[in-house]
């Protein structure tokens, strides 16, 4: 009994004790002491009313984006890399073949951090990436999320084009208009939405 009593009086002088409170809605409490509730305003039929709507980036005219043309700016995601080596794949080369035009890749450092993560077994990758023809872009947020960073990016800047094979970010993507998503499909590189974006007949820009 003595060692319990010990026991008990170390724990509390590790943890401090929080103070108890009676919360105002208690039964215990009698209704003279308890506090008047607030009473809400009532509401102006006349008054004007305002909802906040975000604001829509000026390169967007309908669901065409006119900041999209060649030479295009590609933010490149770690999968869209990884399935680039899987199926033996030059990056640069086969975005050129897709598209018809000049591509510049981008990587950004949260990219370039989760491929450093994943050790030496993505050694080719982060070798491919440090090649001079893919631009670096600094990021100024904490953290090493690439996705949320490549959907933050692309919601302020409508020129770029995400390439990436994640199905939970191609689902993001698709939810900001004019943003055109290319993956990897049966050993080829594949553009999605870029006629609706870029504004181009249905059969001018399609699978190449």
């Amino acid at each position: 009994m003595g060692k319990a009593k010990k026991t008990r009086k170390v724990v509390d002088k590790r943890f401090a004790k929080m103070k108890k409170m009676i919360s105002p809605s208690d039964p215990r409490i009698k209704a003279s002491q308890r506090a008047a509730p607030r009473k809400k305003k009532p509401e102006d039929p006349y008054a004007m009313k305002v909802t906040e709507a975000p604001q829509q980036s000026s390169a967007l005219f309908f669901q065409y984006n006119t900041q999209l043309g060649p030479p295009y700016h590609i933010l490149i995601d770690t999968n869209f890399i990884n399935f680039s080596i899987k199926n033996k794949l030059d990056i640069i080369q086969n975005m050129m073949d897709c598209l018809y035009a000049k591509c510049i890749p981008y990587i950004t450092d949260c990219v370039l951090a989760e491929l450093e993560k994943l050790g030496m077994k993505y050694k080719v990758a982060l070798r491919i990436i440090k090649d001079s023809r893919f631009e670096r872009i600094h990021c100024l947020h904490k953290g090493t999320y690439a996705d949320d960073c490549l959907v933050q990016r692309v919601t302020q800047h409508k020129c770029y084009i995400v390439a990436t094979n994640d199905k939970d970010l191609k689902r993001r993507i698709r939810k900001i208009p004019g943003v055109p998503i290319m993956y990897v499909a049966q050993h080829r590189y594949t553009i999605e939405r870029m006629p609706d974006a870029y504004g181009a007949p249905k059969h001018e820009t399609c699978y190449i």
